[in-house]
């Protein structure tokens, strides 16, 4: 864990100003990481120490076996740290993972006090990299990382499921028409639609805000539905009244928070809700001149995420539409208006122009949602 050297006053000052996480008992070859920096682990590892004060993510990948180099997939979670603090971990050899167990008491303030004794056991916090953590990590606060991290404490590349109904017998097969175990299969298609429902255990998921599926009210007409289809201002109200109605400036810690779960933690479904959190905050008109701080804000916010990705990461396969360019674009065709405050609109006019730059991107092109928009009619709701 080695780095930049320090100046060596700030250095002390750092030791005892800075909080300890301590972690007993992690095998030597775990790949062990916090925030943006990861190592594989030595035989003298113990922690790390002269953390900044803060939230930080902290991340593993178990070893394969004893002197393998290969590891298992990626696992962390978020910590609040105060000044000075010294928070006690220890390694659980049975599951591979941290235990995130609060440690026996006294421990924490015995382990204080032999901090010195500690020292040549502990990595110090790379501080060349802290800057970079801010700007990815600024909104998000303690009450929010207890109000989005899993019951279990941990977030996982990976998660455990499990199937909602029973598939062992094969009476619990067919009462979900499903066939017999040794039937023959006569098409991929066909193998898929046989796999059981499958869903994550309970306490493992990231408690995200749940999305809505549909972007208008119930008892829309025609003209209000293909209206919030086109303006996404209603469902994002939807989201922002569930849990941000005080702070709606939470909601970008929400996008930090799937934001770093994927890039750091590797979480997929991470992205997946990133995506769709932004298309709702990026679509929505209305709400633009209503939340002109959280606009303001998501620039600075989207600015840092865009840096840590290549250009060509949003672009579909199959269908080579940049998910991203397409969602920007129309955000751009409401922020850098006349009729949007001058502050916003020049932070926009700036970042459109970087975007163009640096990814040479095409912002100038027809939006999508110029086009005619087709947008599917509940049941029973008839056009005139």
């Amino acid at each position: 864990m080695s780095g930049p050297q320090l100046d060596p006053e700030l250095a002390k000052r750092l030791f005892f100003e800075g909080a300890t996480v301590v972690v007993l008992g992690v095998p030597e070859g775990t790949e062990f990481g916090i925030d943006y920096n990861s190592w594989a682990v030595g035989p003298r590892f113990r922690g790390v120490k002269m953390i900044p004060p803060g939230v930080h993510f902290l991340h593993y990948s178990a070893a394969r076996g004893a002197g393998s180099r290969e590891t298992g997939p990626r696992a962390g979670f978020f910590l609040s740290l105060q000044r000075r603090e010294v928070r006690v971990l220890r390694w659980d050899a049975g599951s591979e993972a941290v235990d995130l167990a609060a440690p026996a008491p006294g421990e924490a303030e015995a382990f204080r006090e032999n901090l010195r004794e500690m020292d040549k056991f502990l990595g110090p916090y790379p501080y060349e990299s802290l800057k970079k953590w801010i700007s990815l990590s600024s909104f998000i606060s303690e009450p929010v990382v207890r109000k989005l991290q899993p019951e279990s404490g941990q977030i996982s590349a990976f998660s455990e499921v499990l199937p909602v109904a029973s598939g062992k017998r094969s009476e619990d097969r067919a009462g979900q028409k499903l066939p017999p175990y040794d039937a023959g299969c006569r098409s991929y298609a066909e193998g898929m639609a046989r796999l059981p429902e499958m869903k994550p255990r309970a306490g493992t998921e990231i408690r995200f805000t749940e999305l809505p599926k549909q972007m208008y009210p119930d008892g829309a007409t025609p003209e209000e539905i293909t209206r919030h289809s086109m303006d996404l201002s209603y469902a994002l109200e939807k989201v922002i009244n569930q849990r941000y109605a005080s702070q709606p400036q939470d909601l970008l810690a929400e996008l930090q928070f799937a934001f770093i779960c994927f890039l750091i933690g590797n979480v997929y479904d991470a992205f997946e809700h990133w995506k769709r959190l932004l298309n709702i905050l990026c679509r929505s008109e209305v709400a633009v001149g209503k939340y002109q701080d959280l606009y303001t804000n998501l620039i600075f916010v989207l600015y840092h995420q865009l840096n840590e990705i290549p250009s060509d990461f949003f672009v579909d396969i199959v269908s080579q539409d940049n998910f991203l360019t397409s969602t920007l674009q129309v955000f751009f065709s409401y922020t850098c208006n006349a009729a949007v405050e001058r502050t916003l609109r020049n932070k926009a006019e700036k970042f459109k122009a970087h975007l163009t730059k640096k990814f040479k991107w095409d912002f100038e092109a027809e939006p999508d949602d110029c086009a005619p928009v087709v947008v599917e009619l509940p049941e029973g709701v008839q056009v005139d």
